[in-house]
C-alpha cells in the first residue's frame, strides 16, 4: 500500500492514519465508525449487496472512491479505495 500511495505523491502519513477525528453536525450523536481499505470499491459494494447487506451512500473525494455499507447485521461502516488524482 505505502509503495503504491508513494507512486502518486499521496499527502505524508496518508497510509499512516488508523482514525480520524471527524466533527460531528449538529443533532448528531457521537460514535464510533470504522473505514476499510478495499481495492475496488464497486466490486466491494456489489459483494456487500449479495450478502444481505446496503449500499447506504457512495461517494468520489480528491484521493478516493468510498461506500458507505450496512451489514446484515445493522453495522455501517466505509469502503475507501485510494485512487490518486489525475492530472
Amino acid at each position: 500500500m505505502r509503495a503504491r500511495q508513494s507512486e502518486f505523491a499521496a499527502p505524508p502519513g496518508f497510509a499512516d492514519a488508523v482514525a480520524w477525528i471527524v466533527p460531528i453536525g449538529a443533532g448528531r450523536t457521537p460514535h464510533w465508525h470504522v473505514t476499510f481499505a478495499v481495492a475496488d470499491r464497486d466490486r466491494t459494494a456489489l459483494d456487500a449487496e449479495r450478502l444481505g447487506g446496503r449500499v447506504l451512500r457512495q461517494a468520489d473525494t480528491w484521493w478516493t472512491r468510498e461506500a458507505l455499507i450496512q451489514d446484515p447485521q445493522g453495522a455501517v461502516f466505509t469502503a475507501s479505495q485510494f485512487t490518486p488524482p489525475t492530472g
